[in-house]
């Protein structure tokens, strides 16, 4: 039983004891049951949950149940440099690859147009797909791009799952800068079935504009990323 001021404290020591010593894809105890065996409310613990949860160590399945997660790679980067999933994977050689692929040539919304800089009556590619890392889904990315800037010919014989990759291989149009707005969001019905995980669990998301030298938007993108696999950071100048 845990109990007193330091409750909290206590059910983050106890799970983490319990975490700890489950193998990797192991399933822990169901949130009643762990709730009875602390004598505290599910509410209290599920809180407690997704601070393990944040950092990576346990993924939740819909319908499922709770299974431990020991990464054996963390993809660590700087934001100053733009870069894919696969290329720093690659550096640090942890295995990737792309899952479930979803593309779709449509005419573009009223918020697209704006976000791309498009007319209304343009058309755009939409592409959705899950990365996966050692095998489990890892990232969830969304990438709406002007269709004169990928051809669906194209998507089906080069992609490997970054757009950026084959932009910048293809060399055309000629990349510059691109402007990415980070948040902590919950997990949509869409995104938590993609990942595997509940709906409502925070993920890290990126919103980016890619540009090219004409300053022209050439890419929009939504990228979701789940903890434990990835740590940004960023080089701070003093002054």
């Amino acid at each position: 039983m845990i109990h007193g001021t330091n409750t909290s404290q206590r059910l983050h020591e106890s799970l983490g004891e319990i975490i700890a010593s489950t193998l990797p894809g192991g399933r822990l105890p169901s949130e009643p049951e762990l709730a009875r065996r602390f004598s505290v409310s599910r509410a209290t613990l599920r809180e407690a949950m997704r601070t393990f949860e944040t950092q990576g160590l346990i993924r939740r399945r819909q319908g499922s149940g709770t299974f431990v997660v020991h990464p054996t790679h963390v993809i660590e980067s700087g934001l100053e440099i733009l870069e894919s999933i696969e290329t720093m994977a690659k550096r640090i050689g942890l295995p990737v690859s792309m899952g479930d692929l979803k593309i779709v040539h449509r005419p573009v919304t009223p918020d697209e147009a704006h976000n791309l800089g498009v007319l209304a009556d343009s058309r755009i590619i939409h592409l959705s797909r899950v990365i996966l890392a050692e095998g489990r889904p890892a990232a969830y990315l969304i990438d709406i791009v002007p269709d004169e800037i990928l051809s669906l010919h194209e998507l089906e014989e080069n992609f490997t799952g970054s757009v950026l990759d084959l932009l910048i291989h293809r060399n055309e149009p000629e990349l510059l800068t691109s402007r990415c707005e980070i948040n902590a969001d919950t997990a949509s019905p869409e995104v938590a079935r993609s990942l595997g995980i509940q709906r409502g669990d925070v993920l890290l998301r990126f919103v980016a504009y890619l540009f090219d030298t004409s300053g022209r938007v050439v890419d929009y993108s939504i990228s979701y990323f789940l903890p434990g696999y990835f740590r940004f950071h960023v080089v701070r100048r003093v002054g």
